[in-house]
């Protein structure tokens, strides 16, 4: 599938209005919403296909574990990287948890590689520790909630210790450095013509990844993903979900309208990801619930889709206006902020990836 390809599901009109209340209500959301995805009971959980793959952080990470599944095929230079959410968790990417997406890819003949953690992170590079006014965080612990439920106290966990608070995420580094590099060496993975995928944060971050290492990366796809950072009222609303997933600063990931913020906006960068012709796959769902229960979760759940929404069309409208067609745009008639959503997503996507890496 090549060129522009847009699934017109909806008129204009209706998910305008419908986008704008969703912006509406994500901006007033309260500390106990949840941003990394409203989810429902988790799915598959451990899947013993994959297996655990450790790499040193060259920047002062750590360790850092990742989850490894092989392509039926036992081939090495199909691969992709599939990111997580705000509330990525230190044992499992949610995307295992949650999903049967790794079983699905493997049998397309795909390598799947699962970070393992950074919460709040948008797989960035940070200009600094997560701190409040220059005090550091404590010495407890930030798990974080892959499956997406809050329980109201992440604002209480700013001054907490936790991932990236006593030591600055360096997350693009060890991706397309640490992580590239090991894969490479210890299991004969390509380097080259990789997909990258995210939800929400990962998202935005598959597309930043792709614009600025193009040799790494063919393709990316964002799921809910925020590719408009800058637009009014976005970096409060991220600050707010920043801290209650995990209680994180967003001063500390980049200062207001600096360099590096405007490096992470979709939006800024779009010739980028023209110029390298990446092939992208960019959706968001219209915040109609598919079926969910009436719950606090399905409103959060619809806020956070209408956000995202607004976001990935301003994207599409971007593109558009720089004449890019290398994107194909999906955008489902149903569906909040939740990981049913992402996981059918990614099904509709797979035949378009296998076609554009490797």
């Amino acid at each position: 599938m090549r060129g522009e390809q847009v699934r017109r599901r909806r008129s204009s009109g209706g998910w305008f209005k419908k986008s704008a209340l969703g912006v509406a209500l994500a901006l007033l959301l309260p500390f106990g919403a949840s941003v990394a995805g409203v989810a429902g009971t988790a799915t598959a959980a451990f899947n013993p296909d994959g297996f655990d793959f450790w790499v040193d952080s060259s920047t002062g990470m750590g360790p850092i574990k990742s989850r490894i599944f092989r392509a039926a095929d036992g081939n090495t230079n199909r691969v992709v990287y599939a990111l997580d959410g705000m509330r990525a968790r230190d044992d499992l990417n949610g995307w295992e948890i949650e999903t049967e997406v790794a079983r699905e890819l493997t049998k397309w003949n795909i390598n799947v590689v699962m970070p393992v953690g950074g919460q709040s992170s948008f797989y960035a590079d940070w200009a600094a520790p997560s701190q409040l006014l220059g005090i550091p965080g404590g010495t407890g612990s930030s798990s974080g909630s892959s499956s997406g439920s809050s329980s109201g106290s992440g604002a209480l966990q700013i001054m907490s210790g936790g991932p990236g608070k006593s030591y600055r995420y360096t997350w693009e580094n060890f991706l397309t450095q640490d992580l590239r590099n090991a894969l490479s060496s210890r299991l004969g993975f390509s380097s080259h013509r990789n997909g990258v995928f995210g939800l929400s944060m990962g998202g935005s971050a598959a597309l930043t990844l792709a614009a600025y290492h193009p040799d790494q990366f063919s393709y990316a796809g964002s799921f809910s993903g925020y590719l408009n950072v800058s637009a009014p009222g976005m970096r409060e609303a991220l600050r707010v979900a920043m801290i209650d997933a995990g209680g994180y600063n967003i001063d500390s990931m980049a200062l207001p309208w600096s360099p590096a913020w405007l490096r992470m906006d979709p939006f800024v960068f779009a010739p980028l990801l023209k110029n390298n012709n990446t092939r992208l796959w960019v959706s968001a769902a219209s915040a109609v619930p598919a079926g969910e229960a009436v719950a606090f979760s399905t409103l959060n759940g619809m806020a956070l889709e209408g956000l995202a929404l607004v976001n990935s069309r301003a994207f599409q409208v971007r593109m558009a206006s720089i004449g890019a067609g290398n994107v194909t745009y999906d955008f489902p008639a149903t569906g909040i902020h939740n990981w049913k959503n992402w996981e059918g997503e990614v099904y509709r996507m797979i035949p378009d990836l296998s076609a554009n890496i490797g």
